[in-house]
């Protein structure tokens, strides 16, 4: 995310004299967040950022197949966008890795985030580092900030992506689970869309 970098009490110079970020006394906002100068799809959770690892190839083809498939499929007045961060809260500001959101709030080129209100499919692809907070902390949040549509993908026996999809029940605020689904990804909601997940392998 491209921000002017904090310098000030935000940061602590370390022993080998390089800056890491010293989190406020009570965990950092949003307003902080977007400010620093950190590594690219650091997540704010919680107030505390949350570093990603280095991502395996099958992350990067899993979220290529999905980009080019829903792309595909969306209606005029939607857009589809990897890796960029949904503010949810005061100190919550995850980086989903594919949301759709409306057209209206993608118009700014500038823009590094998007509002929960204008997203309504976050995506996750699990990564060893991230299966906790993929399908259990992420989409209580999600959940919780009122996006409709969740979709969880893993690699399944054949090495390719399965993909989880849950929709938000108005009654209890929580996702309920509407399939999982390996060789191709069909459905009606939230828009209409067909992707063969077999060909994960000819990427």
């Amino acid at each position: 995310m491209t921000a002017e970098p904090r310098t000030d009490a935000l940061h602590a110079l370390q022993p080998d004299g390089s800056a890491w970020p010293m989190p406020p006394q009570d965990g950092y906002t949003t307003d902080d967040f977007f400010t620093l100068d950190l590594p690219p799809h650091t997540e704010l959770i919680d107030g505390s950022l949350v570093f990603v690892s280095p991502q395996r190839k099958f992350h990067t083809l899993a979220i290529d197949l999905l980009v080019n498939g829903v792309r595909a499929a969306l209606p005029e007045h939607l857009r589809v966008r990897r890796e960029m961060a949904v503010v949810l809260g005061h100190k919550q500001a995850p980086e989903p890795d594919l949301v759709v959101v409306t057209a209206e709030a993608d118009a700014d080129d500038c823009q590094t985030r998007y509002q929960a209100e204008d997203v309504l499919l976050a995506v996750e692809v699990v990564s060893p580092d991230s299966e906790d907070r993929d399908q259990d902390t992420k989409p209580r949040k999600y959940a919780a900030a009122g996006i409709r549509h969740y979709w969880l993908v893993r690699m399944d026996e054949n090495k390719r992506p399965a993909v989880h999809t849950y929709e938000l029940d108005p009654h209890t605020g929580a996702y309920a689970p509407t399939g999982i689904h390996h060789d191709r990804l069909k459905l009606a909601v939230p828009f209409t869309i067909d992707i063969d997940l077999t060909e994960y392998h000819r990427l």
